[in-house]
């Protein structure tokens, strides 16, 4: 069974595109559709395991992917990487930053090697690896799309204040970015997904796993979001039918953060999911229950 897109056939033919943080989750999923596509696909990730079963996933469904382990946190490794990659794959058609990750704790409790872990994932990484992809291929060839993820950090982000600050800071350097650049013809825009169903969910503990289980019914589209609803987003962004669109951000949150607190949603069934993804494999915790 194929991935099921929406988009042509043969969309990026030829075409080099990088994806962080491949090895599971958004990167994953998005990886696939790319791949699905006729992308070469370069997995980039720290987990050399993770990144070698979606390269042999993506091979048995008749793509093209490539894996580079980098810690995107470490500026030399990142432009040897991004050079590398150059001159194996050739010219990089487009930039999937996806690669993040975060602990729940309140600020007080957060010390400055925390603090500074995470915005170096989520923040500096994104950044070094968008400037080298510009200064060593999209520059001189006048071409390119770049796609950072963020986050639904519109309101606060309480317990995850480290990520909120830098997916915030994503965002700003995503206009700027667009702003700097867009002359040489390339293009950067942000995706920020709301509550996915995705892995990531399965690396919390104790209380929040119970929470996760009733973020949906704070949604008004009443469920989670899926990852290959949020790949869609990142793969229109990459392609020439969004040549006009940069410097901008798409929600994929099923409009929760629009949901005021002083107002109860009405019952109802939502709408369904985009499935996408043939081989979407859902976190634990949504099958788990209370009494687990």
């Amino acid at each position: 069974m194929p991935y099921g897109t929406v988009f042509r056939p043969d969309l990026f033919a030829g075409e080099t595109i990088i994806v962080t943080g491949a090895g599971s989750g958004i990167g994953r999923c998005t990886a696939h559709e790319l791949a699905s596509l006729g992308a070469k696909v370069v997995l980039i990730g720290r987990n050399r395991e993770k990144l070698d079963q979606v390269q042999a996933e993506i091979i048995e469904d008749g793509g093209q992917a490539d894996i580079q382990v980098l810690d995107i946190r470490l500026e030399e490794d990142v432009i040897a990487a991004i050079d590398m990659i150059v001159g194996r794959d050739g010219p990089i058609y487009g930039l999937v930053n996806n690669a993040g990750g975060q602990y729940p704790a309140p600020l007080e409790d957060i010390s400055q090697k925390g603090w500074e872990t995470v915005v170096r994932t989520n923040l500096t990484g994104g950044f070094l690896v968008a400037r080298e992809v510009y200064r060593q291929t999209m520059k001189a060839q006048g071409a390119g799309a770049i796609v950072n993820i963020t986050a639904d950090h519109w309101m606060s982000m309480p317990t995850m204040g480290h990520s909120g600050a830098a997916r915030a800071g994503m965002e700003n350097f995503t206009m700027t970015a667009a702003v700097e650049w867009g002359r040489f013809g390339v293009r950067v825009n942000g995706v920020a997904p709301g509550w996915i169903a995705s892995s990531g969910f399965d690396t919390y503990d104790g209380e929040i796993r119970k929470q996760i289980r009733t973020l949906g019914e704070f949604v008004p589209l009443a469920r989670l979001g899926r990852e290959a609803e949020v790949a869609t987003a990142i793969v229109f962004l990459l392609s020439p039918s969004a040549a006009y669109i940069t410097g901008t951000c798409i929600r994929v949150d099923g409009a929760a953060p629009n949901a005021p607190h002083n107002y109860t949603l009405p019952d109802g069934p939502g709408n369904q999911h985009f499935a996408g993804f043939h081989r979407e494999v859902l976190p634990k915790v949504l099958s788990e229950t209370d009494d687990d």
